[in-house]
């Protein structure tokens, strides 16, 4: 590691760029699974197939259901995970906007 003055920085910002990937990654499979739990609402939601007058279709409904529940199991840990990697800054942030109405 020429030019590189103090080690634990590089160590740190590796780390750092660690937790960006996989924050990254939690926040792309949530983005996945919600679309795909979104999409799949509205493919079982039979009204609005009925609106524009679309009644012939016949579309796989234990499929589509199986699909629609597993995202929103999904959906429900990523969101979870995310909130736990973050759990420093909600409370951070809580704290502050506490303290800005208490003033």
């Amino acid at each position: 590691m020429v030019g590189y003055k103090n080690i634990s920085w590089v160590k740190e910002n590796e780390d750092e760029m660690d937790v960006l990937k996989i924050n990254w990654f939690v926040d792309l499979g949530m983005g996945i699974t919600f679309a795909v739990s979104f999409i799949t609402g509205l493919l079982k939601f039979s009204v609005l197939w009925q609106l524009p007058g679309i009644s012939d279709v016949i579309l796989p409904g234990a499929l589509i259901s199986n699909l629609h529940d597993w995202c929103g199991i999904l959906l429900g840990c990523f969101v979870f995970l995310h909130l736990f990697m973050n759990r420093r800054w909600i409370i951070s942030t809580t704290r502050k906007m506490l303290h800005r109405t208490e003033s």
